[in-house]
């Protein structure tokens, strides 16, 4: 073998080496497990229900793989309650991130007021066991309200059904505004339902009340587009329920005509008799009747 062609090898040798070196280390550096968590995060130590206070106890640290804490959240235990007292606004899982949203602020209590949303107003509307939908409206649910009312016009009464707000928010049913509660409320006799609107639906509420009584229809979750809904009237209920309706009347059956009485002359035609009289050669008949029939006859012509 030539010198030049040993040194050609050997200089292949080498430079596949060390491309063999480069990608070893390119796969090693790519293929790494993922780095040890740069910060912690807080989470639900345990189930927390609505009006839990927050203390070291019931809320734990876990490892945050990135170094991005997610908005709102906590890093520590010690931001969470460094300010004061917090308390558990909408109920959390254990294992469940913590987040400002969930909680009151710093020495705020856990009322209603707190789970209103900017600019909003709570209206209690009170509704028996079959206009509450029969207990299944929970906290959390979208209904629309209707006014059921009857109107009295020149002597006639109308019943109307109006739909007055479409896509509120239950914030709570009688004194329950767990929103995470997944059995329907206890049906009774009298019931308040707790809503959140703007403060134009809330006067349109109240007056309503005052004017007729008021249903709660549920809605689907997530649809929030409002449907059209006009005003229901007895007349749409169909024609036997219409304002102006009278009862149906019965259609009139032929009535068979009765026969012609008989004369009085056909009644006693077969109680004739027939005679002949002959005077010579001519021949003559008569028709006799019996003298009382006679006499009948000419009495019903007088």
């Amino acid at each position: 073998m030539r010198k030049g062609n040993l040194i050609i090898l050997v200089v292949a040798l080498a430079m596949g080496m060390v491309a063999a070196l480069m990608a070893r280390s390119w796969i090693a550096q790519h293929s790494a497990p993922a780095s040890a968590a740069t910060g912690t995060i807080v989470v639900a130590a345990a189930s927390l229900p609505f009006g839990t206070v927050l203390t070291p106890d019931n809320v734990s640290e876990i490892p945050l793989s990135s170094g991005q804490l997610p908005d709102a959240a906590f890093a520590t235990k010690t931001d969470l309650l460094k300010d004061g007292r917090r308390v558990v606004l909408t109920a959390m899982e254990r294992s469940e991130m913590i987040t400002k949203p969930k909680i009151t602020a710093p020495g705020q209590r856990a009322s209603l007021s707190v789970l209103l949303e900017e600019g909003q107003r709570a209206v209690t509307v009170r509704v028996d066991d079959i206009k509450g939908v029969a207990g299944f409206i929970l906290p959390g649910d979208r209904v629309d309200v209707v006014l059921l009312r009857s109107e009295t016009q020149r002597g006639e009464t109308e019943n109307s059904a109006d739909v007055l707000i479409q896509y509120v928010k239950v914030l709570a049913i009688d004194q329950l505004v767990n929103d995470r509660q997944d059995q329907p409320a206890v049906a009774t006799v009298a019931k308040a339902v707790t809503l959140q609107v703007s403060p134009e639906q809330a006067q349109k509420i109240l007056l309503a009340g005052n004017i007729g009584k008021l249903s709660l229809v549920l809605r689907q979750p997530g649809e929030a587009r409002s449907a059209e809904a006009g005003r229901i009237t007895d007349n749409d209920l169909g024609p036997l329920f219409a304002r102006n309706a009278k009862p149906p009347v019965a259609e009139k059956q032929p009535v068979a005509e009765k026969a012609a009485a008989p004369t009085l002359l056909q009644a006693f035609k077969s109680d004739t008799a027939k005679v002949t009289i002959y005077h010579g050669l001519d021949e003559k008949k008569y028709d006799v009747i019996h003298q009382a029939k006679e006499d009948a006859i000419r009495q019903a012509k007088e």
